[in-house]
């Protein structure tokens, strides 16, 4: 279940209130443990947006567009709210280039996961950022972009290309430059003990670049897609483990170069188990996904992937099946649909063949698609 409630000028800084009021940003909550999570690197900063509900996610889509006035307001605005509204940060906008910027913040229980997308030369997050609220997370920065990024903190420097990562510090200076001014960035954080439990010497990893060519990247890449995606919804039972997922994928990128435990393997397991099913959920209108197609996108072995959701008791193919059969009557339910024939809403589901489609969807629901209109 969720609310959508419409920023109003109380719940900003006060030279950001009446603009953004009037705007359409929103601010999405999803019913998480009832402790405040303090302001990190991406994290909601107001007492009000910040209250926690049982078993929830909370999201922020805070979009430049969105905003009243000119392209220059509407960049004045976006960046000084990243200072004095939703994160501690800041950002410098690219010069000579037209601005737009998005952020997506999502906080689920002691865990919080953050988008940055524009026209952004730098973004840093100064001691007095760092004074001002700090906490004892560690922050799993991801190149999502296009363009090389290079990260500084605490006298070291490295480079990140596109798909790379790194471990940093939430309680130390950090600044992040975009060698074109065209900033994708992720940031993933959890409380520093929850790592340590996986992996003891993660802090030896810090500052330490992940290549791009590695698997979990795209699983943290995958994951982070479905917690920032609102049209996504959760379940209490998937709530239940993002705080864990989060902490493995962590963890596990911290330690890539070490053997992998026991318990890495299951937490990874039940990572990447999530990164095929959204594949499924975003792909299965297509006639020809497949388990060799997703394997190939993810980085996997067809074999592993189909052993993964063999697990879950419900295989590759009947998954699809699902998905389209779920989606097919949920059109043909819609009197918008009215004027689309049962074979088109089928082969708009990913069904090649219409025969095979009535077959499945009266052993599926009892009845005929016909029917359901």
């Amino acid at each position: 279940m969720s609310r959508k409630t419409v920023f109003s000028s109380t719940d900003l800084p006060p030279h950001l209130g009446a603009s953004i009021a009037a705007s359409k940003g929103s601010f999405s909550e999803m019913p998480c443990s009832t402790d405040h999570i303090p302001a990190t690197w991406i994290s909601c900063q107001s007492e009000d947006r910040s209250r926690s509900y049982e078993g929830c996610l909370h999201r922020i889509i805070y979009n430049s567009s969105d905003l009243i006035g000119g392209e220059q307001i509407q960049k004045e605005q976006w960046i000084s709210s990243l200072t004095s509204g939703y994160a501690r940060l800041r950002a410098d906008p690219a010069i000579d280039r037209s601005f737009e910027g998005e952020l997506r913040i999502v906080r689920a229980c002691d865990v919080s996961v953050g988008t940055i997308h524009g026209t952004v030369k730098s973004i840093s997050r100064t001691t007095e950022d760092i004074a001002a609220q700090s906490t004892n997370n560690v922050v799993l920065l991801l190149n999502a972009g296009h363009s090389p990024l290079s990260v500084d903190q605490s006298g070291r420097s490295v480079d990140l290309s596109p798909g790379a990562s790194v471990l940093v510090e939430q309680s130390a200076p950090s600044i992040i430059r975009v060698s074109d001014g065209q900033c994708g960035l992720i940031a993933v954080q959890t409380d520093r003990e929850r790592v340590r439990q996986r992996y003891a010497g993660f802090e030896d990893r810090l500052m330490t670049v992940v290549s791009s060519s590695m698997m979990i990247n795209a699983l943290v890449r995958a994951y982070v897609g479905v917690l920032a995606d609102e049209k996504e919804a959760e379940s209490q039972l998937t709530m239940q483990f993002v705080a864990d997922h989060i902490a493995d994928l962590i963890a596990a990128t911290a330690s890539i170069a070490a053997p992998v435990t026991a318990h890495d393997a299951r937490g990874l397991r039940a990572v990447r188990t999530q990164a095929i099913l959204t594949k499924i959920r975003g792909g299965f209108t297509n006639p020809g996904i497949s388990a060799q197609g997703v394997a190939k996108e993810l980085g996997l072995s067809a074999r592993y992937v189909q052993d993964l959701l063999q697990e879950t008791g419900i295989s590759f193919s009947e998954r699809v099946l699902e998905q389209r059969l779920q989606g097919a009557r949920k059109m043909l339910s819609q009197r918008h649909n009215d004027a689309l024939r049962v074979s088109e809403i089928a082969l708009i589901n990913g069904f090649s063949d219409v025969s095979y489609f009535n077959r499945c969807f009266r052993r599926r629901f009892g009845h005929t698609p016909t029917s359901v209109r």
